[in-house]
């Protein structure tokens, strides 16, 4: 290792920050010996900010209608082989329902930009999950919305939100996106979710289509300087019915990789263990050093169809019912699923 490359990761270390250049020469120095070093490092932080402990969220994925034609999701607008479905109220209400008896105290409602849930169904929604499960925390993953909606939602009991802005460069989104998505727009939501008083979560796919280091480097720069509470990052999976069916798919030692990083610059962040790095390897997770994860409380009979990459991995031990299952597979690593809330460290619960 040359003394640039050693200062750097010293640096990343001890002070929490790089500049784009050095972001750009630490992804370049990318190899085995240098990930093992990184993982190391990050699970000595990890451990120090939350000991042993998993938190859990119950997703919920609601609806896998979408608006947008994004150009790497498989529930994409212009999708028709997409088989699609809508939970009714009275659905996710059973699901929030049977997830507490289950012991969670977070709920994920998670789709695609669905025209059909307006601001009053919404806040509707929100509002009755608030007033059965008051010890609970809601998070919401709904997209680009309005301040205004926003703020609704807000005030109706959601306090956590999940926008992922999938890359950090202005060139590089408008390669993933059709024309009428604004990268402005992608940025401007995650500001206006922060000013409201949410706690945030962004991210990005690792090996997307056109992704270079100096791409990278500057979603690491954005995080760095946004401070999020959660960064969700998995490897990038092609889907069969999009234009970027034919790309690589992104690889677990990078994904791996990144997450040593975040967790190094951020060490008071939740990082969940996606569902598309257990689905490119069957104990990604376990490898992710992550501290959520989110088993499915979805409807059995519609997880297959939010798809949005093939093969994603939909039953069985990625089931809220078998929690047991993943509690062993946590414990065979030395960590311990918790049920409380699981607020970022510096952040307390908001709602009352």
């Amino acid at each position: 290792m040359n003394t640039t490359l050693a200062t750097s990761i010293d640096k990343l270390i001890r002070h929490k920050l790089l500049t784009h250049g050095e972001f750009v020469a630490l992804l370049q120095a990318n190899s085995e010996q240098l990930r093992a070093d990184l993982a190391s490092e990050a699970v000595k932080t990890r451990q120090a900010r939350f000991g042993n402990r998993i938190y859990i969220r119950g997703l919920i994925e609601f609806t896998n209608y979408c608006k947008n034609d994004c150009l790497y999701c498989g529930i994409r607008h212009g999708n028709t082989n997409a088989e699609r479905y809508r939970l009714t109220k009275e659905e996710i209400l059973s699901c929030c329902d049977q997830g507490y008896q289950l012991g969670f105290r977070t709920f994920v409602l998670q789709g695609g930009e669905d025209p059909y849930f307006t601001d009053a169904r919404m806040t509707d929604l929100v509002a009755e999950i608030h007033r059965r499960h008051p010890d609970c925390a809601i998070t919401l993953s709904l997209g680009e919305r309005s301040r205004e909606s926003y703020q609704a939602l807000y005030d109706a009991g959601a306090e956590r939100y999940l926008l992922r802005h999938e890359t950090a460069n202005a060139a590089h989104y408008h390669m993933l996106h059709p024309a009428a998505m604004s990268f402005e727009n992608r940025m401007q939501c995650l500001s206006d979710l922060k000013d409201i008083g949410y706690q945030v979560g962004c991210g990005f796919m690792v090996g997307s289509p056109f992704q270079t280091p100096e791409m990278l480097a500057d979603d690491l720069l954005f995080i760095q300087d946004f401070r999020p509470q959660m960064v969700g990052i998995g490897p990038f999976i092609s889907h069969k019915d999009t234009v970027f069916a034919d790309k690589k798919n992104g690889t677990l030692e990078d994904t791996l990789f990144l997450l040593s990083i975040l967790r190094l610059m951020l060490p008071d962040v939740l990082l969940p263990a996606t569902t598309a790095l257990g689905t490119i390897a069957p104990n990604g997770r376990e490898l992710g050093g992550s501290n959520v994860v989110m088993p499915n409380l979805s409807p059995v009979g519609v997880r297959e169809q939010y798809s949005l990459y093939d093969n994603k991995i939909c039953t069985g031990e990625e089931s809220a019912q078998c929690i047991r299952c993943l509690s062993g597979r946590m414990e065979s690593i030395s960590y311990h699923i918790t049920v409380d809330r699981g607020d970022a460290p510096d952040f307390p619960g908001t709602h009352s």
